[in-house]
């Protein structure tokens, strides 16, 4: 049988007069271990009424009811049943209730004797779940609640016996005939009385401050140490549960600070570092809006891309927000700590200063944070946060673990930005080895055989003075002819060594196109090439607008592209350079070819240093593979592009490069 309702509930609806209070368990264990050794310190046979919320609960005081029962017969026990405990009468009655019966939630102990009565009914109050994870007290055992009454009064002693001896008789029916031997005995069939003005007023109407106890009205019972002992207990208790919030709220700060740490550290994206932080930090604060943006001190402005905002909170999302006019951010530069203001309507700063005033009220600010993210001085970014609808103040605690995610954040935005720097490093290392395994490949290929041809031509004329003129004359010029090969090798070393180091002086002036395209073409064409040349085409119109360059430059660069188009196209293939306005203030040169073309997968690398589409030492045409970097270094050098386009090999190529109009 299972009975819902509370016995707790009972006794207050048949005795309206009486007032709950609230006791902790440890309060409860010595009241009731005081009423226990009353019983055992009498005489008296009195009828004890023990209700355990738990089997293992009766457990630990079961040694102290096997005395009681030598000194009783009228001696009953409730328990919700775990292992051997059963409805039995061996020393004293046992009475096993179901675990989901209301008596699983409270606590009774109820002593009636000839002389004396105390009683203690109460029920736990249960703390919800969701209470505790959001940062509630940590309900260690000896902290439990309990709601209810104890007291000496013989009229409520005699109801809740009256009571509780009706379940005993609902649980074990064979029981009636004993108790209503107790009934008899203990007189509990009377009416209780109306509620006496002078007998014990505190019983009828509790004080209600935490821990105050009734007197006892009988006066042998009357015992000040045990009122001080409840009193100091209850006092204890409640200190211990502020001690144990103050240990929650810590808790709680460490566990979000140790949450976001790992989390930020497991990336190295800052991006991500920060969109894990505001996310976090919003939600554990229940900001209205939370806001961490990169910047540095000088910043006028920042647009925000990482933002957490409540569903009732307009986004400040993309949007752009000043920084060097908002003189909240211009005090947590300079002075680098945080700037709190709890109410903006009646701050100063806010108040007084028109610009605050027009954000606060766009925005809808009411309370506002700001706290710089640093590292070693070095301002890296804000965290930022508005409460829109409250001036509850955030606790220091609060505002400590925001400064705490802000020193955590500004440690693995450097780490990083360390992380990005280092990878930068490693490329440029990397290019750096490329760089020298091909600077070995084309000093071996294009500096050894030039040097061999002009050793044994020098050596053949010395060593044959009677070498006909017409032979002598073929390795002059064999040897003349290396050795400006070898030149211009080494002036493709200076000319792109200078041009990256910046150190080249350009002369921009206003220049003809078509006048360079002409000196470009004579100069490819004044070349000696050991076959014929292809057909070049020049559509370059003389109503172009002028364009603003180094003429000598630009005439490099058109040369370069016309000697390695004609490098790369058969005799009977052509080669085309045209120009035209691109809508954008410069004008595009094209310089396209029907030869060779190249590789989809090699478009982008074409532009590096010593690349050869055949390999430094496997290429059928001669050449540093240093032209085409060179070039890129010029048009740049004046501010344009240069890119090229191919539909694959054989299929010819295109390389377009922009020039800036005057």
């Amino acid at each position: 049988m299972i009975v819902p309702i509370s016995v707790l509930a009972e006794l207050l609806q048949a005795l309206p007069q009486l007032r709950a209070q609230i006791y902790f368990k440890s309060s409860m264990t010595a009241l009731s271990h005081a009423m226990e050794d009353l019983v055992l310190a009498g005489s008296d046979e009195p009828l004890v009424i023990a209700s355990f919320q738990r089997e293992r609960f009766y457990r630990q005081e079961a040694h102290r009811y096997l005395r009681i029962a030598e000194r009783s017969s009228q001696v009953y026990v409730l328990a919700a049943p775990e292992t051997e405990f059963k409805n039995s009468s061996e020393c004293h009655e046992n009475v096993a209730f179901a675990p989901e019966d209301g008596l699983s939630q409270e606590w009774h102990l109820v002593v009636v004797g000839q002389e004396y009565s105390t009683c203690l009914i109460c029920q736990e109050k249960i703390v919800p779940i969701e209470n505790q994870e959001s940062g509630g007290p940590l309900l260690m055992d000896q902290a439990r609640r309990f709601e209810g009454i104890w007291t000496f009064d013989r009229d409520v002693c005699c109801k809740a016996a009256t009571l509780l001896l009706d379940r005993i008789v609902k649980y074990r029916p064979e029981l009636a005939e004993k108790i209503e031997t107790a009934r008899t005995t203990y007189k509990l069939l009377k009416a209780p009385k109306k509620p006496r003005k002078s007998a014990n007023p505190k019983s009828a109407q509790p004080d209600k401050k935490l821990g105050k106890i009734p007197k006892i009205p009988n006066p042998k019972l009357s015992d000040a140490f045990a009122e001080r002992l409840v009193t100091y207990l209850q006092a204890g208790q409640h200190k211990l549960l502020k001690a144990y919030a103050s240990i929650a709220a810590q808790e709680r700060k460490e566990r979000l600070i140790n949450f976001i740490t790992t989390a930020m550290r497991q990336s190295l994206n800052p991006q991500e570092i920060v969109e894990v932080a505001v996310q976090e930090l919003g939600t554990a604060l229940s900001a209205s809006r939370c806001l961490i943006y990169r910047c540095k001190a000088t910043d006028a402005a920042v647009k925000i891309d990482r933002e957490f905002s409540r569903p009732v909170t307009c986004s400040l999302l993309h949007q752009t927000w000043p920084l060097q006019e908002n003189q909240i951010f211009r005090g947590a530069v300079t002075n680098q700590e945080r700037v709190y203001i709890q109410d903006t309507a009646k701050h100063p700063l806010t108040v007084n200063t028109e610009f605050l005033q027009s954000i606060v009220n766009e925005w809808q600010i009411v309370s506002w944070l700001m706290v710089p993210v640093l590292y070693q001085g070095r301002v890296l970014g804000m965290v930022e946060m508005h409460q829109c609808r409250s001036t509850l103040a955030w606790e220091e605690d609060e505002l400590a673990l925001v400064e705490a995610i802000a020193t955590q954040l500004g440690a693995a935005l450097i780490q990083a930005e360390t992380y990005a720097h280092l990878e930068e490093l490693n490329q440029q290392l990397e290019a750096l080895d490329r760089t020298r395994s091909n600077l070995i490949a084309i000093t071996g290929h294009e500096l050894r055989t030039p040097l061999s041809t002009i050793q044994v031509c020098l050596e053949s004329l010395n060593s044959e003075p009677d070498m006909p003129a017409e032979l002598r004359q073929i390795m002059l010029e064999t040897a003349l002819g290396d050795a400006d090969r070898m030149r211009k090798l080494v002036q493709d070393f200076l000319t792109l060594s200078h041009l990256e180091s910046g150190r080249i002086e350009w002369n921009v002036e206003s220049l003809t196109l078509q006048e360079c395209v002409d000196l470009a073409l004579s100069s490819v064409r004044a070349r000696g090439y050991d076959r014929q040349l292809p057909e070049i085409i020049a559509e370059v119109s003389a109503e172009l607008p002028l364009v603003q360059a180094d003429g000598e430059w630009l005439v490099e660069v058109l040369s370069k592209l016309l000697d390695n188009a004609c490098k790369f196209t058969e005799p009977q293939g052509s080669v085309t350079v045209r120009a035209q306005c691109n809508g954008s203030r410069m004008v595009e040169v094209l310089v396209a070819d029907t030869g060779r073309g190249i590789e989809p997968n090699s478009l982008k690398v074409v532009f590096d240093r010593f690349y050869q589409e055949e390999g430094a030492l496997r290429r059928s045409a001669g050449g540093t593979g240093l032209g085409l970097a060179i070039c890129k270094q010029i048009v740049a050098g004046w501010g344009g592009n240069i890119w090229v386009d191919s539909p694959g090999k054989d299929r010819g190529s295109e390389f377009h490069f922009t020039i800036p109009i005057v």
